[in-house]
């Protein structure tokens, strides 16, 4: 990890986003103390994922479709069943 005082990082942002871009994480410091780290984001697919990868490997039991006891709906509503 790179440890970067601000007005370092100000005078160097381009060298340090490149370096971002290559997947390194940098520490931004003020006097030696770290306030915030800038990591690199997760890129995008380039392409998207195909449909149906797992067709035939699975299939959903008709209980999936019955509804649901009344404890578990008063549950997620908030209430007293």
């Amino acid at each position: 990890m790179l440890k970067v005082n601000v007005g370092e990082a100000k005078a160097h942002l381009s060298r340090l986003l490149r370096r971002l871009e290559r997947g390194e994480t940098v520490l931004l410091c003020r006097r030696n103390e770290p306030i915030a780290e800038l990591r690199p984001i997760t890129r995008r697919p380039s392409r998207p994922r195909p449909i149906g990868l797992a067709r035939g490997r699975f299939t959903v039991p008709p209980s999936f479709f019955e509804p649901l006891p009344d404890e578990l709906t008063a549950a997620f509503e908030g209430r007293e069943p």
